[in-house]
């Protein structure tokens, strides 16, 4: 028989990782009353320590790629202008 996974919430692993580093409780005791393992309390701890509270949500993680297709669209105008105005440059230097 086997165990569907469980998938937790952005905002339960945040309040659960943030228990954790208070340490107002063991990490044993965190975990019994979230109904989760302790090595998950404690993993999430550590990631809360490393990367901060926006770790947890796929909106920063969608939002941090748009911002990079935007980027990159942004530069590649760039360029393309750049060459443009090089090339008009080059151009317009006989009529003067």
């Amino acid at each position: 028989m086997t165990k569907k996974r469980r998938n937790h919430s952005s905002q339960f692993k945040f309040k659960v990782a943030l228990e954790a580093v208070k340490e107002r409780a063991t990490l044993n005791e965190i975990a019994s009353i979230s109904n989760i393992h302790p090595n998950q309390v404690s993993a999430w701890k550590k990631q809360l320590l490393l990367e901060g509270p926006t770790v947890f949500g796929q909106q920063t993680a969608k939002k941090l790629a748009e911002q990079t297709a935007r980027e990159a669209e942004l530069y590649e105008q760039i360029g393309r202008l750049k060459m443009e105005l090089e090339w008009l440059k080059k151009k317009a230097t006989p009529f003067e």
